[in-house]
């Protein structure tokens, strides 16, 4: 497995980010289809949703649609200035900041929700102790990771994750994404999925 992604300059990819079929989601059908994968990972009534790495806000832009009130917090500022054009006029903020380190004080969510970060960070154990914390009781992860190529494979097996997880939540719910083709705009070989992880209330 390769090492964490350090230093990568997110800005410079922030114009043409969304040409890819599964960050833009431009095409209907790859939208509809990760609206309804999110339908089933989010909360049936409005929730307060932390989106970190969020990117141009696609996904959050779907939980708003959805009903929810979306905090977006990326590193690049480009991308943010997108997210925030893309959201904009709803129930939606968005601020720059490191993903591991969320800038949102005392605030807490019902749903802190990670699309292809975590295997970017050097202590991901650490880091998801510190995004459970930002949870309110009763509230959940939702990690959508994956394992990337095949000569030199990056990314967080779902083995290792729900293994780090194990002593975090009280349910973990796997769901494996690759043989969805929709999803991604195109058939996949390697390996990607989404985790539910409910922290038990003390």
């Amino acid at each position: 497995m390769s090492e964490p992604v350090a230093n990568f300059d997110w800005d410079a990819e922030a114009a043409a980010f969304d040409e890819e079929p599964d960050h833009g989601l431009r095409d209907p059908e790859i939208r509809r289809a990760w609206a309804d994968r999110l339908r089933g990972w989010l909360p049936d009534s409005a929730a307060d949703i932390l989106d970190l790495g969020c990117g141009t806000g696609s996904l959050s832009l779907l939980a708003s649609e959805q009903g929810h009130h979306v905090t977006g917090v990326d590193l690049s500022p480009a991308m943010v200035d997108l997210a925030r054009a893309k959201l904009a006029g709803r129930d939606a903020a968005f601020l720059v900041g490191d993903a591991a380190v969320p800038p949102v004080g005392e605030q807490r969510f019902d749903v802190v929700l990670v699309r292809h970060v975590l295997w970017t960070l050097p202590d991901p154990g650490r880091v998801l102790r510190h995004w459970r914390g930002l949870l309110r009781p009763g509230g959940r992860l939702v990690l959508i990771e994956g394992v990337w190529g095949t000569v030199n494979p990056a990314g967080i097996p779902a083995d290792r994750l729900t293994e780090l997880l194990a002593p975090l939540a009280g349910y973990v719910h796997l769901e494996r994404l690759s043989d969805d083709l929709l999803l991604w705009g195109k058939d996949v070989a390697d390996e990607r999925y989404a985790v539910v992880a409910i922290p038990a209330i003390p």
